[in-house]
Formats: C-alpha cells, sequence, structure tokens
C-alpha cells in the first residue's frame, strides 16, 4: 500500500485560510506521464488523435513524440492537491470549477511534471471557505506546461466555523 503524500503545508481549519491570501506552496514531487497513462486517457475519453496515441507517427510529427491530452496534463491538479496543502477541520472539500486554465508547452510522453501554487482569493460563501489557487504545472526542463486556476470550497466540520 502507499502512503499518500504528506503536505508541505498544513491549515488548522478553513478560517484560516481566510487570513493566509498570497500564501505560496509546493513544489510537489514529480510525476510521470508515460504512454500508458496516456493511452488509458484516449481510452476514458475517446480522444484517440495521432500526436497523443501513434508513437510511429508522431516521431516525424511537430514534437518528435506523443504528447499527453491537454485535459490529463490539466486531470492532474486532483493527484498534486494533498502534496500542495492540507486543511484539517473541513468536513469535505468541492471542487467549484476552473476561472482560467491555459495550456504552455507541449507534456511528451515519458515526461515528468510537478506543481507549485499559492492561495490567490479566499472568501466567505454562506458558512463555507472558498478559494482561488494559482497552480503551475512545470516539466523537469523548468518549462509552464499548463497554468489553472481552480476554485474550492471547504466546509468545516460541524463545530468549527
Amino acid at each position: 500500500m502507499t502512503e499518500a503524500p504528506r503536505p508541505a503545508l498544513r491549515f488548522g481549519s478553513p478560517a484560516e485560510l481566510l487570513d493566509r491570501v498570497g500564501t505560496s506552496f509546493g513544489p510537489t514531487g514529480w510525476v510521470e506521464v508515460g504512454q500508458d497513462r496516456i493511452d488509458l486517457f484516449a481510452d476514458a475519453t475517446g480522444d484517440h488523435q495521432w500526436i497523443h496515441v501513434d508513437v510511429e507517427r508522431s516521431r516525424s510529427g511537430p514534437f518528435a513524440a506523443t504528447i499527453a491530452h491537454g485535459y490529463l496534463t490539466l486531470s492532474l491538479f486532483s493527484q498534486f492537491l494533498p502534496e500542495l496543502y492540507a486543511v484539517a477541520g473541513a468536513q469535505m472539500s468541492l471542487n467549484v470549477g476552473l476561472n482560467r486554465v491555459r495550456f504552455l508547452a507541449p507534456v511528451r510522453s515519458g515526461s515528468r511534471i510537478r506543481a507549485t501554487g499559492k492561495l490567490a482569493e479566499a472568501s466567505l460563501k454562506g458558512s463555507e471557505v472558498q478559494v482561488v489557487l494559482e497552480v503551475t504545472l512545470s516539466d523537469k526542463a523548468g518549462a509552464t506546461v499548463c497554468y489553472l486556476e481552480p476554485v474550492i470550497r471547504y466546509y468545516a466540520a460541524q463545530d468549527q466555523t
């Protein structure tokens, strides 16, 4: 059994996020984006474009290799989030959406990427705390491959605000 990564930053409660805007976190560990993962994503989404799944043809294509789908790269944020930070006292969290996403460089098969981020906004929505993050996914060469602004709402446990 693989142990979940320990976040570098821990918040004591959802309410603590309100006072920590501007806090940076990361980097996470590296995650390899191999051809098996790309192929599984193609099967799951039905997107079998040759630049993602045809290894032979892609060698003579614009990237000289297959590349990960942009949405596959984006989806890896879910894997990185628990390593970036944790919020104690939250009954649950909910992915509200994304304010902005940009795919800035291709992720070639076999590349490794990691995440860094910043708590850009925090506000009360009723009794819940909603945050906006600014997250950068980068490859080993230091190129930013994806920039995203996820919006997450934290629901405090019954006895907390």
